[in-house]
């Protein structure tokens, strides 16, 4: 299941950064990948392609920075 989930993600990344690779551990915002909007836009697309909700409490830079922690956040939210 969070093959399937990394894969989305990654290819949502892909998308967002013009083709560039970006390894699952890298931190995009250190890298200079990521930005407000597009942690909006990031949040906005697993809400919808997940059919989860983001709440408040979420909102942790460390559940965005990389394709790993957005990979355990989904499997957090879909086993709750």
């Amino acid at each position: 299941m969070n093959d399937c989930i990394r894969t989305s993600i990654r290819g949502f990344m892909s998308r967002s950064f013009e083709g560039r690779e970006v390894a699952d551990h890298d931190n995009i915002f250190a890298l200079g990948f990521g930005n407000s909007l597009f942690a909006i836009q990031l949040v906005a697309y697993i809400e919808r392609e997940f059919d989860i909700e983001i709440e408040s409490e979420d909102l942790e830079m460390e559940n965005f920075q990389s394709i790993d922690a957005v990979t355990a956040l989904v499997g957090r939210k879909r086993e709750a």
